[in-house]
């Protein structure tokens, strides 16, 4: 009997145990899924319409500058907070960015190092001494191969990979050294910067590589007074972006093309607008080839050098995809901007047509940039 009892005691205690594991385990998954909720409201995708209400009392706490730290080539002193590699100095911050902004300082240099930042790493600046003297150099290619034997591809190729939001790079170069590849090689897509987050600034950088520079893969984007440098799909991806006072310059001795913009339903609120712009270089040169079935560019006051060829774009050879895309210019000036000769399925816009792509608005930058 007094067995019976003692096993009945064991078999109660046990069942508390469980329970109360359960119930420490149901609190923890709360506030796990918590954080998780509140991390996926600040990373945020392409919600116009209605995240901002969210977003909009917080901004202040989110964006206070909280800390700097410093990178050089040839430190006067090793200390903490000071660094050789810029990866290195964001190794050192949390994983999770609780709201504040870090800035990371960069002397002049040359860092040939890839860097990647993580999802979960917001609020970051990078800030350069200069675009010419502060550069982050490497040189794969899509074809290289990875650590597992199995190629790289584009998307793993970019000397600098950003996935974390509310990102800012000032005053230095991005670049992919990879050198120019023949007229239709394969495997050799060599990216610069590939930014696929949301509500990011690009100031005064500049961007070098051949065949697909600047992967502009998701999120908002704003580029102001950044140069651009490339041969074939030296802007792509499927960002809402606008590039504003940007130099692009071609390098390419036969034809390329400037943007391969990837929107694939008229749904997306995505597309480049290039505003104020210069396009420059060598070679013949499209404005834009429909890698998306719903690609959507739009070049205002922007001045085109003769290298633009006189249709204008390509449809990546399906005709479907000429009446889907959304292709404009709005007082373009230069050799190359004449529209007389342009391919039927472009657009010559209206100042009413081009008004939404020449503004802030555009990229919902009034409620993110000037905070």
């Amino acid at each position: 009997m007094k067995l019976l009892l003692l096993l009945l005691f064991f078999r109660h205690l046990c069942s508390e145990l469980v329970l109360a594991n359960l119930n420490v385990s149901r609190i923890e998954s709360r506030v796990v899924e918590k954080e998780y909720r509140s991390w996926v409201n600040h990373i945020g995708t392409n919600y116009h319409k209605h995240e901002w209400k969210i977003q909009k009392q917080k901004t202040k706490s989110k964006l206070k500058h909280c800390k700097t730290i410093k990178v050089s080539k040839n430190p006067k002193k090793k200390s903490k907070g000071h660094f050789q590699t810029i990866q290195g100095a964001i190794n050192s911050l949390p994983m999770y960015n609780n709201w504040c902004r870090v800035q990371i300082s960069i002397g002049r240099g040359t860092y040939r190092e890839k860097v990647e930042i993580a999802a979960t790493m917001g609020n970051i600046t990078l800030k350069g001494a200069g675009a010419d003297d502060t550069v982050i150099e490497w040189d794969d290619t899509a074809d290289r191969l990875g650590h597992g034997g199995q190629p790289l591809g584009t998307f793993a190729s970019a000397t600098v990979a950003v996935n974390s939001p509310f990102f800012i790079a000032k005053n230095l170069t991005f670049k992919n050294a990879a050198p120019l590849p023949p007229s239709g090689a394969l495997g050799k897509q060599a990216v610069a910067l590939r930014i696929s987050a949301d509500k990011a600034a690009f100031i005064g950088c500049k961007f070098i590589g051949a065949q697909d520079t600047l992967y502009d893969h998701t999120g908002r984007h704003y580029f102001k007074d950044c140069y651009i440098e490339g041969s074939v799909d030296f802007v792509f991806g499927n960002g809402l972006s606008l590039y504003d006072g940007c130099h692009l310059h071609a390098v390419t001795s036969g034809y390329g093309a400037l943007t391969a913009q990837k929107r694939e339903s008229f749904l997306e609120e995505t597309g480049f607008s290039f505003v104020k712009c210069k396009i420059t270089g060598s070679g013949v040169l499209y404005l834009g080839r429909a890698w998306g079935t719903f690609s959507r560019v739009v070049f205002a006051y922007t001045y085109m050098d003769k290298i633009i060829t006189p249709g204008g774009w390509y449809d990546w050879g399906d005709k479907s995809r000429d009446t889907t895309v959304f292709y404009g210019q709005f007082k373009c000036s230069g050799p190359g901007a004449d529209y007389g000769k342009r391919v039927s399925w472009s657009r010559e816009l209206t100042q009413q047509e081009a008004q939404p792509f020449m503004s802030l608005d555009f990229i919902d930058g009034y409620k993110w940039l000037k905070n």
